[in-house]
């Protein structure tokens, strides 16, 4: 795939997903800004998500490295709304820095990423690199004396995580990866009160459910590249782990089984489209399932879901869209000892950036705890690697065929 094309084609995808956040009446155009909205982009966090304002009066300066998935706005705007400074971006990719800047043009472009490294005023570095670059890009953040939050997947090997807990370790900088599924998601966000304050009594499974939408002509050529995106398992997987280590509140956990496989896009010898894991922890069991077959009549990138399975009740988030007709995004079904009901949670904060500041100023570990974070990056990991091949098993008996 020429790298050249399918980057003009994300930001053709970017600039019209721009054009159609400054279309929407004022109320949906601030939804996308928390990562809802545009059920293509918004909803997950992607390119286009209408910019949070620089504040007035900020209280931590943060850079930008690395703009290869638009995660980085979502990342960018949760920072921001918690009175983050953007002061510096870098990228390799000169196009992709000047789509950056015509939405966030406060951010100075740096000629190299030490020009940001070295600056001693920036305490925070965010990044949406190429997955496998973003391990290595925050062990030098790390050793440069600031702190780092990078999109999902936070590593792409054991290797890379083994010597980023080394140096987190030796440095006692804060190494964050932001899960947008739960961090970003208000219905998810809900659901954690709601489980904390007993509402479905004991966690005892999660069953997280990721499929996505491929969209091959908008995708770079890491895209397709295994050792660069790291599996499927290692990457949209890495967010069902944290979610089942959250709501089963496991610190410790196993892979029981897992299996990925290319079942449907022999071109893409490289892509993996399907993966599943059976694991459990010292809080309880998870199913995570993860795909590129979301088919196009949907009406958005994705139907995720997420099943909390308490003793007294369980949850059901649909996190993208509710397919019974609800508009908008984080959905919320809770069902206990009394009845079934539907949680509106378009008014839930999201508390992850300014928990993250706070993180950072305070030296703490509110908004994701270091072991958490480097524990749901091992399960995956793991997962991953010990995964069962399953590309020419399936689909190869006498089952109905159209």
């Amino acid at each position: 795939m020429n790298e050249d094309k399918s980057r003009r084609a994300f930001l053709v995808s970017m600039a019209a997903s721009v054009a159609a956040a400054s279309a929407m009446p004022d109320g949906l155009a601030a939804s996308c800004a928390a990562g809802e909205g545009d059920p293509q982009t918004a909803a997950r966090g992607d390119a286009g998500q209408a910019a949070v304002a620089q504040a007035k009066d900020p209280v931590l300066k943060f850079a930008v490295i690395g703009l290869n998935h638009g995660h980085i706005n979502a990342q960018t705007n949760a920072i921001l709304g918690a009175r983050g400074e953007l002061a510096w971006v870098f990228a390799k990719e000169g196009d992709l820095v000047e789509a950056f800047r015509k939405q966030y043009p406060q951010a100075k472009a740096a000629r190299t990423e030490d020009e940001v490294l070295e600056d001693a005023s920036v305490k925070l570095v965010v990044s949406a690199a190429i997955p496998d670059e973003r391990g290595p890009l925050g062990i030098r953040v790390m050793r440069h004396g600031k702190d780092y939050m990078a999109d999902k997947p936070g590593v792409t090997t054991l290797e890379q995580l083994a010597e980023v807990r080394r140096v987190q370790a030796e440095t006692k900088r804060i190494y964050s990866i932001m899960y947008s599924e739960r961090l970003e998601n208000r219905a998810t966000v809900k659901a954690g009160e709601l489980v904390k304050a007993g509402a479905i009594g004991r966690v005892l499974q999660t069953v997280g459910l990721g499929p996505h939408r491929m969209n091959p002509k908008t995708r770079p050529a890491w895209f397709f590249e295994r050792a660069r995106y790291g599996g499927v398992l290692c990457d949209i997987a890495s967010h069902q782990a944290d979610q089942f280590l959250y709501f089963t509140g496991s610190s410790k956990a196993d892979v029981v089984a897992s299996q990925v496989g290319n079942l449907h896009h022999p071109q893409y010898p490289g892509l993996e489209d399907f993966g599943d894991a059976l694991v459990r922890g010292d809080g309880g069991t998870g199913y995570i399932r993860v795909d590129w077959f979301t088919p196009g009549g949907l009406a958005t990138w994705g139907d995720g879901r997420l099943i909390i399975l308490g003793t007294d009740g369980f949850i059901e988030i649909r996190k993208n869209i509710d397919i019974a007709g609800r508009p908008g995004a984080s959905h919320l079904f809770l069902v206990d000892q009394q009845g079934t009901r539907y949680i509106d949670c378009s008014q839930v904060p999201l508390p992850y950036g300014t928990q993250l500041v706070a993180d950072v100023l305070n030296r703490t570990e509110t908004a994701m705890p270091q072991a958490h974070c480097f524990l749901a990056s091992e399960l995956m990991l793991k997962a991953q690697a010990q995964a069962r091949r399953i590309d020419t098993t399936i689909g190869s008996g006498k089952g109905l065929r159209p």
